[in-house]
This record gives C-alpha cells, sequence and structure tokens, in this order.
C-alpha cells in the first residue's frame, strides 16, 4: 500500500505511503482496544493477540524510522522533522478517533 500512494504523490520526500498506513494503525488500535475492553467476555489474550499482533504487524514503524533517518543524513532535516511531528500529532489524534469510534460502536 505503502508503494502504491507513494506512487500516487510523486518523487516527494516526504513518505505518504508510511504515514498513511502509521496513522490508519493508530485509527485500528485505538478503535479495537476501547471496544474490545468494552467486551468482557472476551478472552484477555484476545484483546490484545488481534490488536497488537495484528495492527502491530501491519503498521511500520521501523520503516518509519529508517525514513526519518534516511531525510537526516541526507541533508533533509527540514523534511524528517515535518514527518516527525506530523506522524506524532495526527497518530495521537487517529488514536483519539479511534477510540470515540470505538466507545460508539458498543
Amino acid at each position: 500500500m505503502a508503494t502504491l500512494v507513494n506512487s500516487r504523490t510523486g518523487n516527494s520526500r516526504f513518505s505518504w505511503g508510511t504515514f498513511l498506513i502509521n496513522t490508519s494503525a493508530c485509527f485500528l488500535i485505538g478503535f479495537v482496544l476501547t471496544l474490545f475492553a468494552r467486551r468482557p467476555e472476551l478472552n484477555p489474550l484476545w484483546r490484545y493477540f488481534i490488536p497488537i499482533g495484528f495492527v502491530g504487524a501491519y503498521s511500520t514503524f521501523s520503516t518509519f524510522e529508517w525514513e526519518i533517518f534516511f531525510n537526516l543524513e541526507n541533508g533533509a532535516a527540514p523534511i524528517a522533522s515535518l514527518y516527525l511531528l506530523s506522524s506524532l500529532v495526527c497518530g495521537l489524534a487517529a488514536v483519539g478517533l479511534g477510540a470515540w469510534a470505538g466507545r460508539a460502536g458498543s
């Protein structure tokens, strides 16, 4: 998915594909953990296996770190900083939005 998004955004140093995957993973983990927390009948192992196992595998933290490192190493500190800050802010907002959706869905 990241490759598809990056191919559509042109030759940008900002890694839109990884950004979108990680932001959607933040939403999913906020949603699923909130929804599962409201379902006490679920086995606690499943409550964490699905969101952390599957959503964690979907997200791309190591790629995110590499892309920041690569930009820093290649003299693109402003892009690296923008990418880092926007990923943190948007990721946190996505977790909050996912948690809100999880509360609304239960």
